[in-house]
């Protein structure tokens, strides 16, 4: 589209949009964001997959090739200040990382969506805040799924800071309520300076953390990560006076595997939307019997859902 400036082109009847312009409002800057109370769509009675596939509704999707949301946003984004050096400020709602949080979204992150490159911190957190306002917001699945921001703890902060990482870690663990029922906390995990993300889902009540990573190998990657981890639960059950009823177990799990160098960041969010969707705080060994591998189409499919949303909140 780029490309087309100043010449004339025959353009499709169904790929123009006559609402697409970008809203006028100031320009945001850091530390003010952008507040926007959004009614929730989800109904407590809904199946919580049948949900997801409802809001993701509507947009036609090919592997491989642009859908017109993503089309859309990306003519959006062409004609704003963020091609110039802008930014946009958002604010999250609270739930999502259990206190105040905002990101800002900057052309470097909208370019990930429309080019399938390797995600950053804002791509990631973003696509949680959509799960977390379509998926879980006023429903019983806030009490039994909660995100760790990964700008909290990756491997970076852990080297740099391990005692700071591991407090709030521990605020965060405080923040949900007692953590005697099953309930999965989700960590997407960098292995430092925009390196692989793989997840780490803890479950504090049965003291069983599960871990999932796209590329072949464990845990044992990273062992400053599981010991933060490990110390922050042990820590975390002390401060609540629980009892260690027996040692931490951490399972590796079979999960869909990438086949490039660029996936890991959608792998780790599709295993978030998955486990959400089944709503299963017990997350099988060989994985879901539905999910056992991810196309093209799927990842796809979360782009579009993330493009949709970014549209529908008047980010851009």
């Amino acid at each position: 589209m780029r490309d087309t400036v100043g010449s004339f082109v025959g353009w499709p009847s169904d790929l123009i949009f006559p609402d697409a312009e970008t809203p006028t409002r100031p320009t945001h800057k850091v530390g003010k964001g952008i507040s926007r109370r959004i009614e929730s769509v989800a109904s407590q009675k809904e199946v919580p997959g049948r949900k997801l596939k409802s809001a993701a509704k509507d947009i036609p999707t090919t592997s491989g090739t642009k859908s017109q949301i993503m089309m859309r946003l990306e003519k959006m984004v062409d004609e704003s200040d963020i091609m110039h050096g802008a930014i946009r400020s958002i604010d999250f709602d609270e739930g999502v990382f259990g206190a105040a949080h905002f990101e800002i979204i900057a052309k470097e992150d909208m370019q990930q969506l429309f080019e399938h490159d390797e995600l950053g911190i804002a791509v990631i957190h973003t696509y949680i805040w959509y799960m977390y306002v379509t998926l879980m917001r006023g429903t019983e699945l806030c009490n039994r799924f909660n995100f760790i921001a990964a700008s909290r703890i990756n491997a970076t902060l852990i080297t740099k800071n391990p005692t700071s990482v591991k407090n709030d870690l521990v605020d965060r663990f405080m923040a949900a309520g007692d953590n005697t029922t099953p309930s999965l906390y989700f960590l997407p995990f960098n292995s430092g300076n925009g390196g692989h993300w793989v997840l780490v889902a803890m479950d504090l009540s049965r003291l069983i953390v599960y871990y999932l990573d796209s590329l072949s190998g464990d845990w044992s990657k990273y062992p400053s990560m599981k010991k933060t981890v490990d110390a922050t639960i042990i820590k975390f059950r002390s401060k609540k006076n629980y009892r260690n009823r027996k040692d931490i177990t951490w399972v590796r799990v079979q999960c869909p595997q990438q086949n490039n160098s660029v996936d890991c960041g959608f792998f780790v969010l599709r295993f978030m939307r998955d486990i959400i969707a089944l709503n299963r705080i017990d997350i099988p060994k060989m994985y879901f019997e539905e999910y056992k591998s991810y196309s093209r189409a799927h990842l796809d499919e979360m782009k579009d859902e993330l493009c949709q949303f970014i549209v529908d909140q008047r980010i851009i």
